[in-house]
């Protein structure tokens, strides 16, 4: 079992950048893929980005693509989500998330292990 803890939510202007951590305990994190999604209050859970264990492969869903990347540190045990040119549909709760899985990154049922979640708010 993975634990995760976000960090580096917070209040930003439409067209800054926040940069998200996520910091996991347990040996095996280093195995699995690692994803991040959202939730905006009244809204499902949906994806936002995944990298693989090894960070040589990453997915993004087109609402963020060429806006945010994912990346990750296997010394550290932390992953990252960078926010660029935020707007305010990106306002939401942000949750990193763990998987062993090899596929379906972009559902959430696929990642058997969650962090508690960092609020992302952009103000016009």
């Amino acid at each position: 079992q993975v634990q995760l803890v976000e960090s580096g939510g917070g209040l930003v202007q439409a067209g800054g950048s926040l940069r998200l951590s996520c910091a996991a305990s347990g040996r095996t994190f280093r195995m699995r893929a690692m994803g991040w999604f959202r939730q905006a209050p009244g809204k499902e859970r949906e994806f936002v980005a995944a990298i693989s264990w090894t960070g040589g492969v990453d997915y993004y869903s087109d609402s963020v693509k060429f806006r945010f990347i994912i990346s990750r540190d296997s010394a550290s045990n932390t992953g990252y989500l960078q926010m660029n040119r935020l707007k305010l549909d990106d306002t939401a709760v942000y949750y990193c998330a763990a998987t062993p899985y090899g596929g379906n990154w972009d559902r959430w049922s696929t990642y058997p292990d969650w962090g508690q979640g960092t609020q992302v708010t952009v103000s016009s």
